[in-house]
């Protein structure tokens, strides 16, 4: 088992709208893209930000060696309640997980 961050040249985390985060994850090669889209599932992940699994969004681009996940963010961004006007913190998140 190993942590994402091993299998990865970049993952880095944005605002996709005032109302959605997304995640993109950019492997250093084919072989780890690979390993990674077939052992890390959906739940996983929707687990791991404590949200629906229906509103997890996964794309896997193959020709890009990258696989983006979005999802809704819990405070509209810039409201009273948002602590990350620019969702930047989940990159930090996802460097952690374990495969």
């Amino acid at each position: 088992m190993r942590k994402l961050t091993s299998l990865t040249k970049n993952i880095r985390s944005k605002n996709a709208g005032p109302f959605w985060i997304t995640i993109d994850i950019f492997f250093k090669n084919k072989k780890n893209f690979i390993y990674v889209s077939e052992n890390l599932k959906n739940e996983k992940i929707s687990n791991i930000l404590q949200i629906d699994p229906f509103k997890l969004k996964r794309f896997d681009i193959k020709d890009l060696n990258v696989i983006k996940f979005s999802f809704p963010r819990v405070n509209i961004q810039g409201s009273r309640l948002d602590r990350d006007m620019h969702g930047a913190s989940f990159s930090t998140l996802f460097e952690q997980i374990v495969i």
